[in-house]
Parts: structure tokens; C-alpha cells; sequence
């Protein structure tokens, strides 16, 4: 059994916002410049990290099942112009990585993941196993366009921060990661799932990879 207590959480839910609403909602908590070569997903996950205040010792984790897709969408549909900037933007590092390099934040580690599979069993997991003294594990996803319709891209626009240490001192709640038959933690537990719970401080109980159970209490 793993076992870490949630110390902070930022949630930014941005719904069904364009990247041109966000970039303009946020761009007073950017250098000058910034947000313009920063993904909506980058500018999202960069505030959720700002009210955690990263330090140098701190590991983060970071999910996302689609990652820069939208970033993608948008320098494709740019064509036949094909604006330099949304290429730019479409090759950009991950959101969490526009965050760090914007804000000149060091870590201490880095563990970037992303896919469908699993994905919030796995960066639970990579978190709990870290020797940092404080884990920030962070996400989100960017609102599709066209790529809704190939299932490649996320329906709605989120992102999240989470501040995980070992001690329970002033936690928020307990998270507890757990073996179960694998028959018992073998059903998809989507990242968008997980953000609604965090957000609307409801308790977890459910399996989140082939048997491994997750387990939140707020307290």
C-alpha cells in the first residue's frame, strides 16, 4: 500500500473556452509575450502550479491523456497560410514544461505522462514512489476541434495542481493507492473523472489500473 496526504489544490475548469478567451483572461499573470507562444493548456497548468508555488526540491508529475492537441488543430486549420505562430506553438514543449521554463521554476525531477491507458493509476503511482519531499502532480487536457471525431482529443478544457507529501500534518485528505485482484482495479478511471472529484472535494473509491485501487478522503 502507498499512502501520501494532499496538502493544496488548484483547479482551473475552463469548460468549453477557446484558447483565444483563456489566453486573453490570463495574459496579466504572464511575462509580456508569453501567453502568445504558450498552448491554452500551458497557460492553465501554469496557473494551477503558480498557487502551489513550485520549489527546487519538489518532483512533478504530469498527465494528460492528450496533451497539446488542440496547439496541433489550430496550426493545421492555419493552412493554406500556415502561420508561423501556431507552428511554433504546435511544437512547443509540454504545457507543464511552458509553465516551469516561463517562470524559470527548477525541480527536482520530472515525469511527464500521457495517454489513455491507465493514465491516473500511473501518475499516482510514479507520485507516491518519488523520495521528494513534496510532489506537485498536475494535468489537464485542451478542448478539441475536429479531432473529437476521431476519439484523438478531449471534449472539454481543464487543468489541475495537487501538492502530495508524507505527512499528515494541516492535509486536506488522505490518498492511498492499494493492491486488489486485478479482476477488482481493471476499469478505466478517466483523468476528466478524477479533476470533477478533486474539484467538488467528493470522496474516491474506485479501481484506476489493473489492481490497483485509489482511495481518497477529504478531511
Amino acid at each position: 500500500m502507498f499512502e501520501a496526504h494532499l496538502q493544496a489544490i488548484s483547479a482551473c475548469d475552463a469548460g468549453e473556452e477557446t484558447p483565444a478567451i483563456t489566453r486573453e483572461r490570463l495574459k496579466e499573470r504572464f511575462a509580456r509575450g508569453a501567453t502568445r507562444r504558450m498552448t491554452q493548456l500551458g497557460l492553465l497548468v501554469g496557473t494551477a502550479l503558480d498557487d502551489l508555488g513550485p520549489r527546487a526540491d519538489d518532483a512533478v508529475v504530469y498527465a494528460s491523456a492528450y496533451a497539446e492537441t488542440r496547439a496541433l488543430e489550430g496550426y493545421l486549420e492555419s493552412f493554406p497560410g500556415a502561420s508561423p505562430t501556431l507552428f511554433q506553438t504546435s511544437i512547443h514543449p509540454s504545457a507543464v514544461q511552458q509553465a516551469l521554463i516561463t517562470r524559470q521554476h527548477p525541480v527536482g525531477e520530472f515525469f511527464p505522462l500521457t495517454g489513455r491507458q491507465h493514465l491516473v493509476g500511473h501518475a499516482l503511482l510514479a507520485a507516491m514512489l518519488s523520495p521528494a519531499p513534496r510532489v506537485l502532480l498536475c494535468g489537464g487536457e485542451e478542448r478539441g476541434t475536429w479531432l473529437l471525431e476521431q476519439r484523438a482529443a478531449s471534449d472539454r478544457t481543464f487543468a489541475f495542481a495537487l501538492a502530495l507529501t508524507r505527512d499528515p500534518a494541516g492535509a486536506l485528505a488522505r490518498v492511498e493507492l492499494r493492491a486488489v485482484p486485478e479482476v477488482a482495479g481493471g476499469g478505466e478511471y478517466a483523468l476528466p473523472t478524477f479533476f470533477d472529484a478533486l474539484q467538488a472535494r467528493q470522496p474516491i473509491d474506485a479501481g484506476v489500473a489493473p489492481g490497483l485501487a485509489l482511495k481518497l478522503e477529504w478531511r
